[in-house]
């Protein structure tokens, strides 16, 4: 590739950013690169530097997908409703909240086998926990595949229209304006004005991206059971949530193809033999599956 057309997140082009890669190396002393530099600190989201910084999967697909100056998601993006839901799935099991029903004497499916509620203890998270209630009350219990739709509400049964969480982007991006990460902005489109969340802390972002970017370039193990969950969830869902390109987009042209090159070597795994390995989680890869079957 030569040239990267503009992503919706708002990030530089990958041959902009090349050339600012450039244009630092020759001012290594500069002041304006002190401040990055501390940014780039390691840090992971479960040990970040303080509580207020430590995202969920939610908002770090969010924080992908949006634009950073105009605090918004793309208007073309129909797939990050349910991604974001699947994040819920995955993050309330991460948390030991949920769990998979036992396989039984005849094997189940990872899609055909019911979410299983293994603790109510609340998560300290609104979304998390109303998700979880739903989840708990339903009986009998629901797929991984249902729960999706169910929470996103595309549905087609009225009966069942309760299940929707709404507002669910414009209440993570609340988060991360508390978090520090976004502000509050109200623009005009003409015939009506609409409340936006422009990028504020920068370096959050970019740690993020970095965190990314990592995972399948220098970081690379090639097995995914050897990856952190958690990472390998936010690769998975910011994939299905069209939104993982975003991170891609400042590399380097040999870089960018051998991300997306890693990228396609998981999303060709099998689900259901992943899920059989050791360590697994089994309701990440159902999650995994409901998206790339």
């Amino acid at each position: 590739m030569t040239s990267l057309v503009q992503r919706s997140s708002g990030l530089v082009q990958r041959r902009t950013e090349a050339s600012r890669n450039a244009a630092d190396k020759d001012h290594p002393d500069g002041e304006e690169d002190e401040e990055p530099r501390r940014g780039d600190e390691p840090d992971d989201d479960d040990t970040g530097d303080s509580k207020e910084t430590r995202l969920t999967l939610m908002e770090e697909v969010l924080l992908l997908g949006l634009k950073d100056r105009e605090g918004y998601t793309s208007f073309w993006n129909d797939c990050i409703s349910s991604g974001l839901r699947g994040c819920m799935l995955i993050e309330l099991a991460l948390r030991g909240r949920l769990q998979l029903e036992a396989c039984g004497m005849r094997r189940k499916g990872l899609l055909a086998r019911k979410v299983i509620c293994k603790s109510d203890a609340p998560t300290g998270d609104v979304l998390l926990d109303e998700a979880l209630k739903h989840i708990k009350d339903t009986q009998p219990p629901e797929t991984v595949q249902s729960w999706i739709e169910l929470l996103s509400g595309e549905t087609w049964n009225p009966l069942k229209l309760h299940y929707q969480l709404r507002n669910v982007r414009e209440r993570l991006a609340k988060n991360l304006v508390e978090k520090g990460v976004l502000t509050t902005e109200k623009q005009n489109f003409l015939l009506f004005d609409m409340t936006t969340h422009p990028l504020t802390n920068n370096n959050i972002k970019q740690r993020l991206i970095k965190k990314v970017q990592e995972s399948v370039l220098d970081k690379w193990v090639n097995d995914p059971n050897r990856m952190d969950k958690r990472l390998l969830a936010l690769i998975f869902l910011a994939h299905s949530s069209d939104v993982l390109e975003n991170a891609f987009a400042p590399l380097l042209d040999d870089q960018y193809d051998l991300a997306m090159k890693r990228v396609r070597t998981l999303l060709e795994l099998e689900p259901e033999g992943e899920s059989l390995k050791a360590n697994a989680n089994e309701l990440l890869w159902s999650v995994v599956a409901a998206f790339t079957k």
